[in-house]
């Protein structure tokens, strides 16, 4: 009788929990700094567009460092690219102090861009690991387990968003007719309440980094299974060739353009789209939360319905169904359209591991530069919210909200990962 594969071998047990407690980490940094940007509008006074810079320094440190990221990984040990990660993710976390005393918005920017120089090694280095740690045949469901805590992660960020921070912003104050309180105070006045705030933003970001300081004191004295027969020259001309030549790994980057980009918009404006409805951002951002706690069950359940249904399948039907969403957040007004947002978190759940699975599928020595790539196509979340926070600036468009329309982008994101699904099960089978 055929002996049943393991997803994770018991030998590889230990690091497997180890690595995949990352994913939970850095997730954590991915939404606790999503709501940020609907702070920073109101504390800093500024446009949608302007403090949506906040996730184009975030997600645009991903696209700096992945490739160097994936050359010191290949040169080195994959518990190298690890410390490298945790210790930049440290080093931009506890920049927050003295970004919050000089009360300079650039300085949070460059802050966020360094930490997630860290979180761009981090993800170049644990999602080839994870596909590492056990047979070929199960590596995309192993990748799609240890995915399956990184919304973990992400759900304690936005708890501490709603809870600790947007709760305790004084410039969110709204008077019994639901306007900012903030926007009639003097200069004087705002400047007592803005020097408070980014206090109430800075500490959760030190407190993390030194818990990050924490984990790296344990990855750093834990003993890590090595990759088997690695390579560790660096022919990056010839692996960059051979990458370009594989059209399934090159239309999988795109995919994973689009799809980060699909999730941070989702996310972002989640807050925006409630506020249009006269919801405040502490109460918004619970919505948020339910999104992502969906997103979680959804992902366990895709995860086992993998032992029956052909992944390049699932992520073609999910894909469509983030398209029927998207459209009625488009087309519906007040809380069905909110609802609407919510629900797409269902179909958005296995879109990355399994975009990122069928990329480096039989890519061997080339997977660690592939997975470059892959890392890299995060910069898809810091280019599209900033366009989606001009199109929200607009007030109205057409017959629509701005912010409804706005939309429009998640769905041409959902309407390519389609195609990329379709083409993975008709062409590159």
């Amino acid at each position: 009788m055929k002996s049943k594969i393991k997803v994770v071998p018991k030998e590889y047990l230990f690091p497997f929990i180890l690595i995949t407690s990352l994913f939970a980490l850095w997730g954590f940094a991915n939404d606790i700094t999503n709501p940020m940007v609907a702070a920073f509008k109101t504390v800093m006074e500024i446009s949608n567009a302007k403090a949506a810079m906040v996730q184009f320094a975030f997600y645009g440190g991903y696209a700096t460092m992945a490739i160097p990221a994936a050359l010191v990984i290949k040169r080195y040990s994959y518990k190298v690219g690890i410390i490298v990660g945790l210790t930049l993710y440290a080093t931009g976390a506890l920049l927050f102090y003295p970004a919050a005393q000089f009360e300079v918005f650039g300085f949070f920017l460059v802050s966020l861009y360094i930490l997630t120089f860290g979180l761009a090694f981090l993800e170049t280095t644990a999602n080839p690991y994870i596909l590492s740690m056990g047979p070929e045949e199960t590596a995309t469901r192993r990748l799609n387990l240890a995915q399956s805590f990184n919304p973990m992660g992400s759900i304690f960020g936005m708890f501490i968003a709603s809870n600790v921070i947007l709760a305790a912003l004084e410039s969110d104050k709204r008077d019994s007719a639901g306007n900012l309180i903030f926007e009639t105070l003097s200069a004087s006045e705002k400047a007592g309440i803005r020097a408070h705030d980014l206090a109430v933003i800075r500490d959760p970001y030190v407190m993390l980094g030194f818990f990050v300081i924490l984990m790296l004191a344990i990855i750093a004295l834990s003993k890590m299974p090595k990759r088997a027969k690695a390579d560790h020259s660096i022919r990056t001309k010839d692996t960059f060739k051979r990458l370009a030549k594989n059209v399934k790994y090159r239309e999988g980057v795109l995919a994973q353009v689009f799809y980060v980009g699909a999730q941070i918009m989702c996310w972002t404006f989640i807050i925006q789209y409630a506020d249009n409805l006269g919801i405040p951002k502490a109460e918004a951002q619970r919505y948020n939360i339910i999104a992502m706690a969906i997103f979680i069950g959804s992902r366990f359940v895709s995860t086992f319905l993998m032992k029956y249904l052909n992944a390049r399948f699932m992520l073609t039907i999910f894909a469509v169904g983030g398209m029927l969403t998207t459209t009625g957040v488009i087309l519906i007004e007040g809380m069905t359209g909110l609802y609407l947002l919510i629900a797409t978190s269902a179909f958005m759940s296995l879109m990355f591991p399994t975009i990122y699975g069928i990329a480096l599928e039989g890519l061997g020595e080339d997977s660690t530069l592939g997975a470059a790539g892959l890392v890299m196509a995060i910069v898809g979340g810091a280019l599209m919210p900033p366009l989606q926070g001009l199109l929200i600036d607009q007030g109205t468009i057409a017959w629509l909200p701005a912010v409804n329309f706005s939309f429009v982008l998640p769905f041409i994101c959902f309407v390519a990962i389609a195609i990329y699904g379709y083409r993975t099960m008709k062409i590159h089978a």
